[in-house]
């Protein structure tokens, strides 16, 4: 807290008028960058979309939409603060509300491309959305424990992206 305090230029009392320990503060930061990520995709959801497919790539990815060798600086942070509060009710309540909240961002895009005729209506939207979930989580699970080399995050990224191009073309 005190690192944080000197980072923000806010005093004690300040910081604690708004957060009651770290963990406040790191949900605060998790909350606004979902926040911020979900306005960004509806925007673009908003926008007429050229295309569906290129726009879940930019989802998953980022901006350029590609796989990399890059994992989110967040990640190892994020399955740490889970797993080690995977007894806390109250971060389990702020960890399934962040998961639905994270499944509704990747479920409207391929439902939008389902309904505009670009993606098939082969499997479920909110099934698909999950396996996007699971495999970003799995890939975090892996960063974590695992040498970068053994992981091949591109590699696996790239048939991530054949899977989805099966299962939604």
């Amino acid at each position: 807290m005190a690192h944080i305090m000197k980072v923000a230029g806010v005093s004690r009392g300040g910081l604690y008028q708004y957060f009651s320990n770290k963990e406040d503060v790191y949900e605060a930061i998790l909350e606004e960058r979902l926040k911020q990520f979900a306005v960004k995709t509806e925007l673009k959801l908003d926008d007429e979309v050229h295309s569906y497919w290129d726009l879940l790539l930019t989802v998953i990815y980022g901006e350029d939409g590609t796989p990399d060798d890059k994992m989110d600086p967040f990640a190892p942070s994020n399955l740490e603060f889970f797993i080690t509060g995977r007894q806390d009710q109250r971060r389990i309540e702020y960890g399934r509300n962040r998961y639905y909240n994270g499944l509704t961002i990747y479920q409207n895009v391929i439902k939008a491309g389902q309904e505009k005729g670009e993606f098939s209506k082969r499997f479920d939207c909110e099934l698909l959305a999950r396996s996007i979930i699971a495999f970003i989580d799995g890939l975090a699970l892996d960063h974590a424990i695992l040498p970068k080399e053994d992981i091949r995050l591109k590699e696996q990224s790239e048939l991530f992206v054949e899977y989805l191009r099966m299962a939604l073309h």
